[in-house]
């Protein structure tokens, strides 16, 4: 029985180290179904990817005015003024999202190409550092973030 505990043991923590960020996403993925089913979120994200962001910004508001914890509203509002220069504005958005979501990959990866946009280099890094936690395996926010800083210290030779 000895052995069998000696090979469970580490098998076990091994386990739970893996399902570890899993579990902690799941509240990521609750969200992601509220807001598939919510039309003015929906309508919000199909305006963003249009490019139609200042409509975007009506329809975020109207769903953060329900719900002041939506973090994916919060990144999306942050993005939106983001497109539209307000970058005061959308870093207040995306600190608001991690704020209710630490590890939030979307507002994370979109306030490290915003501190790129103002030159604080070491700010995208830590954002960067953040995702490297939060993607288990790798993730999309983490190679483009990743891309950008690089080819932020190729432009100023950072």
């Amino acid at each position: 029985m000895s052995n069998l505990l000696r090979f469970l043991t580490p098998f076990a923590l091994a386990l739970s180290l893996a399902a570890g960020p899993a579990l902690a996403d799941s509240s990521a993925a609750d969200s992601a179904a509220k807001n598939k089913a919510n039309p003015d979120y929906t309508l919000a994200q199909q305006k963003v990817d249009d490019g139609h962001y200042a409509d975007a910004i009506v329809l975020l508001e109207k769903v953060l005015a329900k719900d002041r914890e939506n973090a994916d509203a919060l990144n999306l509002l942050g993005y939106a003024n983001r497109k539209l220069g307000n970058n005061e504005v959308a870093l207040g958005h995306y600190e608001a999202a991690l704020k209710v979501e630490p590890r939030h990959r979307g507002a994370n990866e979109y306030m490290g190409e915003l501190y790129l946009t103002l030159g604080e280099l070491a700010k995208a890094e830590e954002r960067l550092e953040v995702l490297d936690d939060a993607c288990f395996f790798g993730c999309k926010e983490y190679t483009a973030l990743k891309e950008a800083i690089a080819d932020y210290k190729a432009k100023t030779g950072s």
